[in-house]
C-alpha cells in the first residue's frame, strides 16, 4: 500500500497520469502558440536583412517601432485604437476559416459598413454573398470576396463622390459629417474609442459560438471535411452562409465604427488596408477568436509606429507594410510545419513507429 503512495497521500499511480496527461494537454496546444511566434521572429528576422540593404539600422528601426507603439501611454492608446477595426476585420476571415473557406475581401465589407455609418447590414450581405456563391454555384470564394471587394470599394467611391457627397469637401470628397449624438465616445480614462471593447467583446462572443455550440460544432466538422457533414445530416449550406454573413457583419461594424468614432464622415480613407491587415492578425491567431486580441494589438502597435518611423529613419511610411507582408508570407510557408514536429504531437511518443518524416 505504502509502495503505491506518495509523501502527500495520493496515489502514485493516479498522481503520474495526472502528470501525463497535462504534459500531453499542453504539448498538442503548444504548436498552435509556438509555430505562429516562430514565423513571427523569422519574418522578423528577414525584414532585418532587407533594412541592412537599405543601409538602415535594424535594432534603431525595432526600438524606433517600440517606442512609437507601445514606448509611452500616449503610444498605447493609438495602438489599441488602430487594433479595434483589426479585431473585427479578423474575425471576417477567422470565421469562415472554420468552415474551411479563406475569405480574403474583408476590406470591401468594411467600405461599407463605414458608408452605411452604422447600418452594418449592408456588408452582412455583403459576405453573405460570397458564402452563398460558394454553396450554392462553387464559386470560389477567395477569389469572389477579392473581386466583390473591389466592386465595394468602387461602389463606396461612386457614392462619396456623387449622391451623398457633402458640398463643402471640396478637396477630399466626403459625406455629410455626422453629427454629435450619433458619434461614438471614448472609454473613461482613456483616449480610446469604444470600439475596443466592441471588438474584444466580439471575438469573446465568436469564441463561445465556436467552441461552445453546436453550431460551431457543426462548422468545425464541415471544416474539416465537408462530405462527412453532409453525410451527417449537418445543413452545410446554411452554416455556410450564416457564417460568412456574420463574418461580413463584423467587417462592416468595423466600418461603421471608423467613421462614427474615428472620422465622423465617410471618405476614401475608409480603404485604410485593415481588411487586409486582419488577414494577417487572422492567420498568426490561427483563426482562433481569442487569439486574435493580441496578435491584433500587436499588428495595431506595428501600424502606428509608422509615421515616427518615416520621421525619424527617413524611411517611407509604408515600410511596415513590407514588414507585415515578409510576415505573412512566413506565416503561409509555416502552415506546412503544423504536425511535423515529434514534441508537439503525443501520439508520436507512445508509437515510435509512427516519427517517420517528423521532426
Amino acid at each position: 500500500m505504502t509502495d503505491t503512495m506518495t509523501g502527500a497521500g495520493m496515489p502514485a499511480l493516479f498522481s503520474a497520469k495526472a502528470y501525463s496527461a497535462a504534459v500531453e494537454w499542453i504539448a498538442r496546444r503548444a504548436e498552435a502558440l509556438v509555430i505562429p511566434l516562430a514565423a513571427l521572429i523569422v519574418g522578423m528576422a528577414l525584414f532585418s536583412l532587407f533594412i541592412v540593404l537599405v543601409g538602415k539600422s535594424p535594432i534603431l528601426l525595432y526600438q524606433t517601432m517600440w517606442r512609437g507603439g507601445f514606448g509611452s501611454w500616449f503610444s498605447v492608446q493609438n495602438s489599441l485604437s488602430r487594433a479595434a477595426p483589426l479585431l473585427l476585420a479578423a474575425l471576417c476571415v477567422a470565421l469562415p476559416a472554420r468552415l474551411g473557406l479563406v475569405v480574403i475581401g474583408g476590406e470591401g465589407a468594411i467600405v461599407l459598413g463605414g458608408v452605411a455609418a452604422a447600418a452594418a447590414g449592408t456588408a452582412l450581405i455583403w459576405i453573405g454573398a460570397v458564402g452563398a456563391l460558394r454553396h450554392y454555384r462553387a464559386v470560389n470564394e477567395t477569389i469572389s470576396s477579392l473581386l466583390m471587394a473591389y466592386i465595394a470599394i468602387a461602389l463606396m467611391n461612386q457614392l462619396v463622390e456623387g449622391p451623398l457627397r457633402d458640398p463643402a469637401s471640396l478637396n477630399k470628397p466626403s459625406t455629410q459629417p455626422l453629427a454629435d449624438i450619433y458619434r461614438i465616445g471614448n472609454i473613461p480614462g482613456m483616449d480610446v474609442h469604444w470600439g475596443l471593447v466592441v471588438g474584444v467583446v466580439a471575438c469573446t462572443l465568436s469564441w463561445l459560438l465556436i467552441e461552445k455550440t453546436r453550431w460551431g460544432f457543426a462548422a468545425r466538422i464541415a471544416g474539416g471535411n465537408v462530405r462527412a457533414a453532409q453525410v451527417q445530416g449537418l445543413a452545410v449550406g446554411p452554416l455556410i452562409v450564416g457564417f460568412t454573413a456574420l463574418a461580413g457583419g463584423f467587417a462592416g461594424l468595423a466600418g461603421m465604427l471608423e467613421v462614427a468614432a474615428v472620422q465622423g464622415s465617410a471618405n476614401a480613407s475608409l480603404s485604410a488596408g485593415y481588411g487586409y491587415t486582419g488577414i494577417l492578425v487572422a492567420f498568426l491567431a490561427r483563426h482562433n477568436p481569442l487569439a486574435i486580441i493580441p496578435f491584433a494589438i500587436l499588428l495595431g502597435g506595428i501600424d502606428a509606429s509608422g509615421g515616427l518611423i518615416q520621421r525619424r529613419m527617413d524611411l517611407p511610411d509604408a515600410t511596415v507594410l513590407v514588414l507585415q507582408g515578409m510576415i505573412f508570407i512566413v506565416i503561409l510557408f509555416s502552415e506546412t510545419l503544423y504536425g511535423r514536429f515529434k514534441a508537439f504531437n503525443p501520439d508520436l511518443w507512445k508509437r515510435p513507429d509512427l516519427v517517420k518524416g517528423a521532426a
